[in-house]
């Protein structure tokens, strides 16, 4: 199995489309179809299901899929290694965040590694904890800043960033802002809730708070980004459940602490695969977290 063919597989089951990813690839389309039918040969079954509009994975094509970007990265971490024992860092560093993480200046530290090292190209990708933490265990990313649970596997690696508990927003006219005592799950039953779509991590926090409460909880409002959650709640429209951090994004709503989640309800963290796989951008990206003047800020 040569790693050119392994390149133009997951080139074609990303664009979904010969012409696409030869283009991309700077290959013939001829010479593409080509490879892709060499290793469906050696693989003795068909990879793609293919249309006059797209190619799709079949059930054998999935499974290749996950192992052959393990591979690849694997290879470019190679590399990567034998440069940087030369004294020189160049290759990709290809970074996922979640939207307003906390711990971490994702802008000042990633501005700081490309003084440090100008010969590596960044990637930035902005998605959900969930997907995030797929993609680091895929080898498509080298690290993602994210909140990380137990459901992640054993395939990552984490480095603590920060940890805060979880916060009740609302607007100030709203029942609860008058309200004194501690607020526990049981007493948001019943409320309109404003949350991020199931991937991210303040909703997975939220979510499992309210299992672990035993109380059932229904989210009328589900947006994917920070700004949108806050104007609905500054409009009054339901409440939020998030990390304490957000409350100073938004100093006109009310901010509630939660009952019984503790100042570790929710920790982010740096997610990167076990040592052996991590590639010499990632660790030199971790190494300029860690290190004075740049280590990550703790949430207020």
């Amino acid at each position: 199995m040569e790693l050119r063919h392994l390149q133009h597989f997951v080139a074609v089951a990303e664009d979904q489309h010969f012409t696409r990813a030869a283009e991309r690839l700077m290959v013939s389309q001829s010479g593409l179809s080509a490879s892709i039918r060499a290793l469906e040969r050696e693989l003795r079954a068909p990879l793609f299901v293919r249309t006059t509009r797209r190619v799709t994975l079949t059930e054998a094509g999935r499974a290749l899929l996950v192992e052959a970007e393990r591979i690849l990265a694997q290879v470019r971490a190679a590399h990567e290694a034998v440069a940087a024992v030369q004294g020189v860092l160049r290759g990709t560093l290809a970074l996922g965040t979640e939207q307003c993480i906390a711990g971490v200046h994702v802008a000042r530290l990633l501005a700081a590694f490309r003084g440090a090292h100008p010969d590596v190209e960044i990637r930035l990708r902005q998605a959900g904890s969930g997907g995030l933490a797929e993609e680091v265990a895929a080898g498509r990313l080298d690290l993602a800043f994210a909140y990380r649970t137990r459901a992640d596997g054993d395939q990552l690696r984490s480095v603590s960033l920060t940890s805060e508990p979880m916060t009740v927003l609302c607007h100030p006219r709203h029942r609860l802002a008058a309200t004194e005592a501690l607020l526990g799950p049981d007493d948001l039953a019943g409320e309109v809730f404003v949350d991020f779509h199931p991937d991210w991590g303040p909703r997975r926090a939220t979510d499992a708070a309210f299992a672990a409460a035993g109380v059932r909880r229904t989210v009328a409002l589900e947006v994917n980004d920070v700004h949108t959650l806050l104007d609905l709640v500054d409009e009054n429209l339901g409440i939020a459940v998030v990390p304490r951090h957000f409350r100073h994004k938004r100093p006109t709503l009310t901010a509630l602490p939660l009952k019984g989640t503790g100042e570790a309800a929710y920790e982010t963290v740096a997610l990167l695969p076990h040592e052996h796989s991590t590639s010499p951008a990632a660790r030199a990206l971790v190494a300029l977290l860690e290190s004075e003047g740049l280590a990550p800020y703790r949430s207020p």
